[in-house]
């Protein structure tokens, strides 16, 4: 999907999913809050959220006439995230925009109700912040980064570009709460392939001093 294309789905569903439900008010001000992990002169984040305006914009929703954007930039001090989804709560928004679990974690911790859209968490579910992916429950939705059978493609391809590799290390941060269900889906493809698997905490010297040692000739993966 291209980025415009997904900017498009992100805004229509951020708007279309609380607001729907409030159409018997049609004459107010719908208001949306964003709360960014970053300063207001980062040019990634600058060009995303010029793109979701302008999504927004060809969905009839025009800033400043029947929709106010709210916009916080709260940098990634954690304290300064917790101050600023606070803020945006109190302003009562319709929807909150939200990327990533550093922003929906704090938004979900200040409130309930007001209905939060991610456009990208690595995994919802292991997160908290959906009960499943088929009906995520309580007031937050979105989109995951990517599917978890994907992993067992990594697989896939280490296999086709090296033949003859028999044993792989899977290298994973314990800080990301995907790598459980990932490694399990290497696990379920290795011996399809006739590869031995063995999981690697990269933080764990006494480890990573293992995957040094030439005697055991491991290949990485992931």
């Amino acid at each position: 999907m291209r980025r415009r294309d997904f900017i498009r789905t992100v805004a229509g569903t951020a708007v279309a999913w609380p607001l729907a439900a409030r159409a018997q008010q049609a004459e107010r001000v719908r208001r949306i809050g964003v709360l960014l992990n970053a300063t207001a002169d980062n040019l990634d984040y600058q060009t995303w959220t010029g793109a979701f305006r302008q999504a927004l914009q060809e969905l009839g929703w025009i800033d400043g006439r029947n929709v106010r954007i709210d916009i916080r930039w709260a940098t990634v001090n954690p304290s300064d995230i917790r101050k600023q989804a606070a803020e945006l709560v109190a302003l009562s928004p319709d929807v909150i925009l939200a990327p990533g679990t550093t922003t929906v974690g704090p938004l979900m911790q200040t409130t309930h109700t007001v209905p939060i859209v991610f456009p990208i968490i690595a995994d919802p579910v292991a997160g908290g912040f959906v009960d499943s992916l088929a009906h995520p429950g309580g007031n937050a939705t979105g989109f995951m980064l990517f599917e978890y059978s994907i992993s067992g493609k990594w697989l896939e391809l280490l296999k086709q570009i090296a033949p003859g590799v028999k044993r792989v290390a899977v290298l994973g941060d314990p800080d990301i709460p995907t790598g459980p269900a990932q490694f399990g889906v290497i696990q379920a493809v290795a011996p399809s392939l006739r590869v031995e698997v063995s999981s690697y905490n990269k933080r764990d010297p006494g480890k990573s001093s293992e995957l040094s040692q030439p005697s055991r000739p491991l290949q990485m993966a992931g």
